[in-house]
């Protein structure tokens, strides 16, 4: 990895979060599509707050990532506003200035939003 973990993004900063605890807002209006950043840090197997899971479509174990960057504080949302393609996060909808950006856990997280 070329960046450092700690590497400040332009488009996003955290914050205090209405959903848990820390959560990722938008510094600026981010449009759909656009590439908000990588989930950035060592990979692992075992699981954790920050561990991303990745599976690949090829290969039945998944692969971990313990994020060490602001990307970590991405919260669940059952309407969430943007998405992880493997380890990089996109926007699939319009993001408003100062608004929390959102993903998707999975299938099986409990959503009780």
């Amino acid at each position: 990895m070329s960046k450092k973990y700690n590497e400040e993004n332009p488009l996003v900063y955290c914050g205090p979060s209405p959903i848990h605890g820390k959560g990722l807002f938008a510094r600026k209006q981010i449009a759909k599509g656009t590439h908000i950043g990588s989930y950035e840090g060592p990979e692992t197997q075992k699981d954790g707050m920050h561990v991303l899971w990745v599976y690949d479509e090829n290969d039945e174990n998944p692969v971990g990532r313990n994020g060490k960057n602001v990307l970590r504080f991405c919260n669940h949302s059952s309407r969430p506003n943007a998405e992880f393609d493997g380890f990089e996060l996109y926007a699939i909808r319009r993001i408003r200035k100062d608004e929390e950006i959102t993903f998707h856990y999975g299938e099986d997280w409990d959503d009780d939003e």
